[in-house]
């Protein structure tokens, strides 16, 4: 039985709410591509990286997925991400935003392809200036 994108995306979802770097990098392909409004992270180092910034930024991060339509491939996913900012955070310009202790409510969608059971397009889409506000950012701070 083949394995489909939707089963690889829901342990990668799962993996993430755990906090398991490795977990997720498991379901990604060694050149598979995280596409995000903070850029592409290409490969599993890149794309360790960033989730490992995440996590260390938001300690409870949290993703709950709300829409999973039932196809094979790609999955789409819409989603909420959770969290508070109880830790430094990297910002588009370099900056570093120290922790703010402000809660994030995030709103996206995933869509994800997967060849020979591995992720090797995930691209990830939420509204970054959403977040920057939630975080205390005026609008135009750490967008260059």
């Amino acid at each position: 039985m083949l394995t489909s994108a939707r089963e690889v995306k829901d342990r990668c979802i799962e993996a993430y709410n755990r906090h398991d770097v490795g977990g997720m990098l498991r379901e990604f392909s060694p050149a598979g591509v995280l596409v995000t409004p903070a850029g592409i992270q290409e490969g599993r180092e890149q794309v360790a990286w960033y989730y490992a910034h995440w996590f260390a930024a938001f300690s409870d991060l949290k993703v709950t997925a709300w829409m999973l339509p039932t196809t094979d491939d790609p999955a789409v996913t819409e989603f909420t991400i959770t969290g508070t900012h109880d830790g430094p955070f990297l910002l588009i310009d370099g900056a570093e935003l120290p922790a703010t202790g402000r809660r994030i409510a995030l709103r996206g969608v995933s869509v994800c392809t997967i060849e020979d059971g591995l992720i090797v397009t995930d691209r990830d889409y939420y509204d970054q200036l959403e977040l920057y506000s939630q975080l205390g950012l005026p609008v135009g701070v750490g967008v260059s």
